[in-house]
């Protein structure tokens, strides 16, 4: 039953997707519909969603157009990120800028930004300022992991900064808005952001953790980005110094060279373990929570991040 339910969320929220993104000028239409139907794990829409069942929301419509919006951001930031890392593929398929270029890239990335606007026009106020609050930091989140990047100092604080910012904050949104559109009480509002936000990291890290040992056709996007620009969990971990440590190694190949010290080096197995400890935070969240379906599933969700391979 639960599974019907959430699905049902999912279908709509992608067909508001699909509908959103239609206007008379062509490339902003086509480029729109390209990364919205290259796919997805749809995973922040889902803890919307799901957040809603959980704190015991009955009209899954009133969720829809706000975990619509929650994605939105997110494909609109992949438009983007995929310019600043040079991405020539993303979920397998060519990405926005490499097929129609630069600049029409970084219009259709502003311009599936201004849709978020349209979906979260029917909520109140105090939902507008959870969104515009989450989208702040996530813009901080990545604006401070290029400045860390750039000056090779990307140390484990400046890491956590970064990822509760452009990632975590995203999902804490989600599940707090999808818990308060169920009219939920204060602390079991809390619970479902806490355990969202915990979530949010441990997705971050182990998505950095794939940028080393994943697979490049299971992962739908080139492996090394990362850590060739000094960004993610194991440029934490080393200081921001392994690439210039690489490139002062061996010439023909410095990243390859340098993920395999990596991988040889215990970084991974610690990354991981930081992995479990934000997981174990959002599992005790969610033990605030009455015992339901919607729980269950949410309490899967973090084996599934946990265990992912794309």
């Amino acid at each position: 039953m639960l599974n019907n339910i959430v699905q049902e969320g999912l279908e709509a929220v992608e067909k508001q997707l699909r509908d959103i993104v239609s206007s008379d000028v062509d490339v902003l239409q086509d480029a729109g519909l390209h990364i919205i139907q290259s796919g997805g794990k749809r995973l922040r829409p889902q803890l919307g969603i799901l957040a809603y069942l959980a704190a015991g929301g009955q009209d899954i419509q009133r969720v829809i157009p706000m975990s619509a919006a929650i994605e939105m951001v997110h494909t609109a930031t992949l438009v983007h990120d995929d310019i600043n890392d040079h991405s020539t593929t993303r979920r397998g398929q060519i990405t926005v800028h490499a097929r129609w270029g630069r600049t029409f890239a970084l219009l259709a990335g502003d311009y599936l930004f201004t849709k978020v606007y349209e979906m979260m026009a029917p909520y109140p106020s105090e939902y507008n300022v959870i969104m515009a609050t989450a989208t702040t930091k996530l813009v901080e989140g990545e604006t401070l992991q290029a400045a860390a990047a750039k000056a090779g100092d990307m140390d484990r604080e400046t890491y956590k900064t970064i990822i509760s910012r452009k990632t975590a904050s995203l999902f804490e949104a989600a599940a707090r808005m999808g818990a308060m559109l169920a009219d939920a009480d204060e602390d079991t509002i809390e619970a479902l952001a806490s355990y969202a936000y915990n979530l949010g990291l441990t997705f971050q890290i182990v998505d950095d953790i794939l940028d080393i040992i994943g697979d490049p056709e299971t992962l739908g996007k080139p492996v090394g980005t990362d850590i060739a620009q000094n960004r993610g969990v194991m440029a934490a971990q080393n200081g921001g110094l392994a690439v210039k440590e690489a490139v002062a190694e061996i010439e023909d190949d410095p990243i390859a060279r340098m993920m395999a010290n990596l991988r040889e080096s215990g970084a991974v197995e610690i990354a991981r373990m930081q992995a479990e400890e934000t997981a174990v935070r959002a599992r005790t969240a969610l033990a605030n929570l009455p015992s339901s379906p919607a729980r269950t599933e949410m309490e899967t969700l973090i084996e599934m991040v946990l265990d992912r391979q794309n």
